[in-house]
């Protein structure tokens, strides 16, 4: 399965690409800096996992919590591409993501 995936919610612009069993990731610096990094990063990204838009399986995004810029832009970029490529848009809770790589209980999962 070919999904990109991406996180504006806090400081830090996450972004990662799967095709078939590899990952591919970044991260830079996020809030309003993010708005202008998104697109090019996913598009080198892409390119370095060899995947063209047309082969995306699905978009997956944080939905937060998080400021409410870094989730107009998260929101906004993934309903478009899932739109214009006709495919599925998954919107994943930023504490559930953390939760799932915590693998431990009890769990209490927090953001600032």
């Amino acid at each position: 399965m070919n999904l990109l995936a991406f996180d504006t919610s806090t400081d830090t612009l996450s972004i990662a690409v799967q095709h078939g069993d590899g990952v591919w990731q970044h991260q830079g610096p996020g809030g309003a800096q993010a708005s202008a990094a998104l697109i090019p990063a996913v598009r080198a990204l892409m390119a370095q996992a060899g995947l063209t838009f047309d082969t995306l399986d699905a978009v997956v995004f944080g939905r937060g919590p998080g400021s409410f810029t870094g989730l107009r832009i998260g929101l906004s970029a993934a309903r478009g591409l899932g739109l214009a490529l006709g495919i599925p848009v998954l919107a994943i809770p930023a504490l559930l993501a953390l939760s799932l790589v915590a693998r431990c209980e009890p769990l209490a999962v927090l953001l600032d």
